[in-house]
């Protein structure tokens, strides 16, 4: 990245689609990229790999940002309030550890904010959260029928009962965030 106040966060928060879809409506957030990250099976998996569980592997978004705009910290709280991060291996109905809650940090200082964001928001929530803080190893980018999931099918089902009240949620917790 030429831009120096461009960054990575990679976050997994259950199914991508909706966690893309939070981000792309973010002030600041230039880019997000569904794709997964955090397994242990060498070479680039499949959307049908990543289901079975087996791979190790959690649906996760990069998300490239202007530091200018918005800063890590923020894009962690606004991950970490448009998810539940208190449940293990499990979003809704989506279930497994593709589907866990996990920041992958790039570098010592975002597991620093990582760490403390954590800290910060646990004291609203009723039950322990259980997000992993993981290193980055690899980002795989998921096919492209998973690129801006939301954005094209609206009106299909999971769109409509799972992805569109988060949204509502995002605009209502972080109006000022919002492009």
């Amino acid at each position: 990245m030429n831009n120096k106040s461009l960054q990575i966060a990679i976050v997994g928060g259950g199914c991508f689609w909706c966690t893309e879809a939070v981000f792309q409506e973010v002030k600041g957030v230039e880019k997000v990229v569904s794709g997964y990250s955090g397994g242990n099976v060498p070479g680039r998996p499949t959307y049908c790999e990543i289901c079975s569980g087996l791979t190790g592997h959690a649906e996760v978004v990069q998300i490239t940002f202007d530091t200018s705009i918005i800063l890590y910290e923020d894009i962690l709280i606004i991950f970490m309030t448009t998810h539940d991060p208190t449940t293990l291996n499990r979003q809704g109905a989506d279930r497994g550890t593709q589907y866990r809650s996990v920041i992958f940090y790039c570098n010592d200082k975002q597991k620093e904010i990582a760490e403390v964001v954590i800290k910060e928001v646990a004291v609203h929530y009723e039950n322990p959260i259980v997000t992993e803080v993981v290193a980055l190893n690899v980002f795989y980018e998921a096919e492209n029928e998973h690129q801006d999931y939301y954005r094209n099918n609206q009106s299909q089902g999971y769109c409509s009962f799972v992805i569109t009240p988060k949204l509502a949620k995002l605009r209502q917790l972080h109006t000022d965030m919002l492009k």
